[in-house]
């Protein structure tokens, strides 16, 4: 079946494809018909790559994470591939410049940061269904350029990999793309050929800013092994408002507790547009479809209802049941109730400097509840920021001990979803 069919008419026979094809996983697939033949008379090995760019993987992560969670739950093996080889190269793809060459040192520390996330969602072993965790510069690195030419270029011409998005946008923004860039593409195919070598890797899957990659795998799997392989996307994921999921004032959604808090996650999904619940709800949880369809189909007030369990599926799938339930209990103090717990995000700020006087925009902004100190005035003008419940519409106002409530701490509230606690240290 082309990549392009149309998804919806599909009528597959794998558990694996219909629970993809239900929950809304699959974007584009090379052969879905051939792959549902496979999925549905054995078990399939199948991957996802994650480069070690920093020490924590994403929100944006998270679909081909539990794609591969999805996977092994049906039946099939998964392989969580860490491309510490890859990684010195960098991946074009999306990109404006090249990213930059990150040192051994920092890529090492880096896999090892994202690793975390795995044991969350995946079972690892030695059985024929456990999950598989590799790191590509295994072999990548004992490739010796000329040998990596020879054995591997022959079978990519300069003509179609021209063609690819992440080659063709950067040419026609006349932006430069390295030599060095330019062998992403290839490294990534033999990755997939390595895995079809050594573990029987025959589906690789990704999102589709990745297909161009990943049919570079497929070709070079059937060009050197005669063997079939398919590629297998998600939709590109962004919110009912058109933004790119995820998108926050403080940045990335960050998957690791010591980069992003349990209960500051909870709280992004309980922030999720009222339109996106049922989508998120498929996507994020493993929540029955009727169930689903019964939480979606809410409205007005009751549809807060379905964010929190939203939140609390989502945080406990990757931070457990109890920071789940702790996160929800810190939420409802400070939203419905006006109490203030020590679960609430806390910022820490000097006590000399706060015996001086720090304007309410500076920690507002430090504290990610605005993006600027700009951002932050024009909050405070508008009745959006408040200090203790109070609203304050001077945002240059000097907070000074005489904002610390009675548990040492200063509120600091932006509109009516996000809270921080100022401690002074």
């Amino acid at each position: 079946m082309p990549a392009e069919a149309d998804l919806s008419t599909f009528r597959p026979k794998s558990e694996f494809l219909k629970v993809l094809l239900e929950r809304g996983y699959v974007h584009q697939c090379t052969d879905l018909e051939a792959l549902d033949a496979a999925a549905a008379s054995g078990v399939v090995t199948a991957y996802v790559g994650y480069d070690c760019t920093a020490d924590s993987l994403h929100i944006g992560h998270l679909i081909s994470i539990m794609m591969l969670r999805w996977f092994q739950k049906t039946g099939h093996r998964p392989i969580a591939l860490m491309g510490g080889g890859t990684t010195k190269v960098g991946d074009p793809t999306d990109k404006d410049q090249q990213r930059p060459l990150l040192t051994e040192a920092v890529i090492n520390a880096n896999l090892a940061g994202i690793q975390k996330t795995f044991d969350k969602f995946l079972t690892f072993g030695s059985g024929p269904k456990d999950a598989v965790r590799v790191n590509n510069a295994d072999w990548l690195e004992k490739l010796g350029y000329v040998e990596f030419l020879r054995d591997y270029g022959v079978h990519f011409t300069i003509n179609r990999m021209l063609t690819f998005d992440s080659v063709k946008l950067r040419l026609e923004r006349e932006q430069p793309l390295s030599f060095l860039e330019f062998n992403y593409m290839l490294m990534q195919a033999t990755d997939f050929l390595e895995l079809n070598r050594r573990y029987g890797c025959t589906l690789q899957m990704g999102g589709s800013d990745q297909w161009g990659n990943i049919i570079n795998g497929v070709e070079l799997v059937r060009r050197v092994e005669g063997k079939q392989a398919f590629g297998l996307t998600t939709p590109l994921l962004t919110t009912a408002s058109g933004e790119k999921m995820g998108k926050t004032v403080g940045g990335a959604v960050w998957l690791n507790a010591d980069r992003l808090s349990p209960y500051d996650y909870w709280q992004m999904w309980r922030n999720t547009e009222d339109a996106d619940v049922g989508k998120f709800l498929k996507l994020f949880t493993e929540l029955p479809l009727d169930e689903v369809a019964r939480l979606a189909a809410l409205q007005g007030a009751e549809i807060n209802e379905a964010k929190k369990i939203l939140a609390n599926e989502a945080t406990t799938l990757l931070h457990g049941r109890e920071a789940a339930e702790t996160a929800a209990a810190a939420a409802k103090a400070a939203f419905e109730e006006g109490r203030v717990t020590g679960d609430l995000p806390t910022v820490e700020i000097s006590g000399t400097e706060l015996e001086v006087g720090v304007p309410i925009a500076n920690v507002a902004a430090d504290a990610g509840l605005a993006s600027s100190r700009g951002e932050a005035r024009r909050l405070a003008q508008g009745g959006g920021l408040r200090v203790n419940d109070q609203v304050e519409k001077d945002a240059q106002r000097l907070l000074t001990p005489a904002d610390l409530n009675p548990q040492g701490v200063i509120k600091l509230a932006a509109g009516k979803k996000k809270i921080v606690l100022v401690r002074p240290v």
